[in-house]
């Protein structure tokens, strides 16, 4: 938990737009709209996600308002759950059924509706059987003064992030670089154009 203690390593990003006055009440039924939910079968094999509880990733309940906003600070986390089968097992077992199949039909060869049977049901029974690689990443957001950081710099979990805190929040979140604060700062920005820095722009949106 980098956000309650620890070190930090995220990305910032402003918040484009105004919250709304009691939005604590508001919210507390949008994070429950969009919380992380299992899959409806164990042989699910599309990617899910949602937010969970900063202190457990299993705490899909935001109902308690003590449990992820503190003062001003939101704090709560997103989960990413994919199921990924092994692929040289996944083949050697497939290579077998096939094998099998021209040995109880005398055949030398599997048709192409057979294999493809032969590929669905055994991809169903090594997924039942997979547990998910889960993923999460911490959400600080400072609602008074509308900014966020998102602890993960991985440019896929980003635009995660990004797409389901808009669908859940209604807000675009705009990148923010250690540049933008230097045209405040033209002393420093000369410095580190004299040093050999020459794109002072933020990252693209």
């Amino acid at each position: 938990m980098g956000a309650l203690k620890g070190t930090i390593s995220a990305r910032r990003y402003q918040v484009m737009g105004e919250l709304p006055a009691g939005f604590q009440d508001e919210y507390i039924a949008k994070l429950n709209d969009n919380a992380f939910r299992d899959a409806l079968t164990a042989a699910h094999k599309e990617e899910r996600l949602g937010w969970v509880q900063v202190h457990n990733l299993l705490d899909t309940d935001f109902d308690d308002l003590n449990m992820w906003l503190y003062q001003q600070y939101a704090v709560f986390q997103m989960r990413v759950d994919k199921k990924v089968l092994p692929a040289k097992l996944f083949q050697a077992t497939f290579q077998k059924r096939q094998q099998t199949w021209c040995k109880a039909n005398n055949r030398e060869k599997v048709p192409f509706s057979v294999k493809q049977e032969l590929r669905e049901t055994l991809e169903l029974e090594m997924l039942a059987m997979t547990l998910p690689r889960v993923t999460t990443a911490e959400v600080v957001w400072n609602t008074a003064e509308g900014w966020v950081l998102f602890h993960s710099h991985a440019e896929a979990q980003n635009d995660r992030f990004r797409k389901l805190f808009h669908r859940t929040f209604g807000f675009i979140l705009k990148p923010v670089t250690p540049f933008d604060y230097l045209s405040d700062l033209p002393d420093t920005a000369a410095r580190l154009m004299s040093g050999g820095t020459t794109d002072l722009r933020a990252v693209p949106e």
